[in-house]
């Protein structure tokens, strides 16, 4: 097996593994929460299908990227609903329940918007390169690998619970342990690009970051803390689906590497501002 199709099999593993972790920790009330809340989820959709995509879109163009950087890019715009958003949203002292519904809605609704936002922004900055994807392809991979196995998960927690807690701990374990292999080999397949990375290029990504924080604040609400967990929710973009898509269909390209490191660098990013909210909460 080749380094592109060992990476694709990795990160494919750890997706399943980790919706059906997910799974496993979410109860139905807790998802009710937020379908019953019809004004939250359109802002949720608003914030994610539409306003991310767009300031990525703008900031792309005002950087001048290569296109197989673009794609990375809006590959990530287009995979809400990571997983980090709840632990994250815990953090800053935000609303775990709402976190929780709007990472479930956004992780199973990109099984089927993601394919169709592609399609329609990748070839927008393709310049002669090849950004082709099988939509059907990618929504069925999605089905299967995403929403299937996070159903999996919550069918388990509803129907057996007392077996859902005692898997949860060691599937979460086993969750941060796959995405540590599968970026870590990702990093090391991809440093010689990733040292190559302009600073300008770092500028560009902490603009995305900082305007989806002020995208997911300014469409939270006047909950105090709906709208802190809008703000971080909204910057964490699914990087394990993003990863799924990129490797499958730009497998050894810079797609991979702008997945990788805007992915890490939102993650990190977005965890310092968690410890900021929550020490501003601590103050109040």
């Amino acid at each position: 097996m080749d380094i592109p199709s060992l990476i694709n099999t990795l990160v494919t593993i750890t997706l399943v593994e980790m919706m059906v972790a997910i799974g496993l920790r979410v109860t139905v009330a807790e998802l009710l929460v937020v379908t019953r809340n019809w004004a939250l989820v359109a802002r949720g959709i608003l914030a994610n299908y539409l306003c991310v995509p767009s300031v990525t879109v703008a900031l792309l163009l005002l950087f001048d990227a290569s296109p197989m950087v673009a794609a990375g890019f809006v590959i990530l715009a287009a995979c809400p609903g990571a997983p980090y958003g709840p632990p994250f949203t815990a953090i800053a002292k935000g609303d775990v329940a709402v976190a929780v519904g709007l990472m479930v809605l956004l992780a199973g609704s990109s099984a089927v918007v993601a394919p169709l936002l592609l399609g329609g922004l990748l070839p927008w900055r393709s310049e002669g390169e090849s950004m082709a994807i099988d939509a059907t392809k990618i929504v069925v991979t999605l089905l299967l690998t995403q929403l299937l196995p996070l159903c999996v998960g919550v069918v388990m927690r509803h129907s057996w619970p007392k077996l859902a807690d005692r898997l949860q701990g060691p599937a979460t374990l086993l969750s941060k342990l796959l995405n540590l292999a599968a970026v870590g080999l990702i990093l090391v397949v991809q440093f010689p690009l990733l040292i190559s990375i302009r600073p300008v290029a770092f500028a560009g990504m902490l603009a995305l970051l900082v305007a989806s924080w002020a995208i997911g604040w300014l469409l939270g609400g006047r909950d105090l803390g709906v709208r802190t967990t809008m703000m971080l929710t909204t910057s964490l973009r699914n990087v394990a689906v993003g990863l799924v898509i990129a490797t499958g269909s730009f497998a050894g390209t810079a797609t991979v590497t702008a997945v990788a490191a805007y992915g890490l660098i939102s993650l990190l990013g977005t965890l310092a501002m968690a410890m900021i909210l929550a020490r501003i909460s601590h103050q109040l």
